[in-house]
């Protein structure tokens, strides 16, 4: 049977990670939580479920990542967030690859339904959301500052798996908006320092496009009002990473 190493990092993570944690008990044979400096419960939570509990200096989410993968000691790495829980479709899709062997030369997606404030939102860009959580220990690294992504030592192919992580994104408006905030201002930044540049009319135009193919092209409507609010944020992130990108671009010229 095949055997996995379940990673995880945390900081104050303790509303999420018991939910997370009991999720895994069955289907990860070793669950490692780096954890960089919590202040809450987390710790003592992880510990009383067996998982291995590493605090670790915070080195950004790549860094992070990369770190708490390195300590896997089975062949097959399974990443989840803390604010995260496999289905129990996917637990029994899991399961049933344990007993018939992965594939080598393949990384697994998951597609994850988002609860918004109460509320499982399928529409408005937020379903199916599909990212690779599943692959050969070794295989790929952690890459990039604010929207970490893996990368590849060797060709893969891409394979998704039958059921759901569920993942518990905002607990309020307000908690989402601060978040959005902090995230689009570096990841202005982050465009700016790619040689990108921008002028005032993407700053007044590009958040309306993205409320409206949100919203109407992507169906967020259909969500009710949480896709309404949902959509009006993302537009608000595209205001705030553009209008950063804005300033830069002014102070160079």
């Amino acid at each position: 049977m095949e055997r996995i190493s379940a990673v995880i990092i945390t900081q104050d993570e303790a509303r999420n990670i018991g939910r997370c944690l009991e999720s895994l008990r069955g289907v990860a044979d070793e669950v490692i939580v780096v954890d960089s400096g919590s202040t809450d419960d987390t710790g003592s939570i992880c510990r009383a479920s067996g998982a291995r509990f590493v605090p670790h200096p915070w080195e950004g989410f790549s860094g992070q990542k990369n770190y708490a993968d390195s300590l896997a000691q089975y062949p097959w790495i399974l990443s989840i967030d803390a604010d995260e829980a496999l289905s129990d479709d996917l637990r029994t899709t899991l399961m049933d690859l344990k007993k018939n062997g992965f594939a080598a030369d393949t990384v697994y997606t998951l597609c994850r339904l988002n609860n918004y404030c109460g509320r499982w939102l399928r529409h408005g860009g937020w379903y199916p959301d599909e990212h690779v959580r599943l692959w050969r220990n070794g295989v790929a690294r952690w890459d990039g500052v604010v929207h970490e992504q893996l990368q590849y030592v060797c060709p893969v192919r891409r394979q998704r798996l039958k059921g759901i992580l569920l993942h518990y994104t905002y607990y309020s408006v307000d908690e989402h908006v601060r978040r959005t905030a902090k995230y689009a201002s570096l990841a202005g930044e982050k465009a700016f320092e790619q040689g990108r540049r921008c002028g005032m009319g993407a700053v007044v135009w590009k958040p309306v496009g993205t409320f409206l193919k949100n919203y109407l092209l992507k169906g967020g409507f259909r969500d009710g009002s949480m896709g309404f609010v949902s959509a009006r944020v993302s537009a608000f992130y595209t205001l705030i990473k553009y209008t950063r990108l804005f300033e830069k671009s002014k102070s160079k010229d």
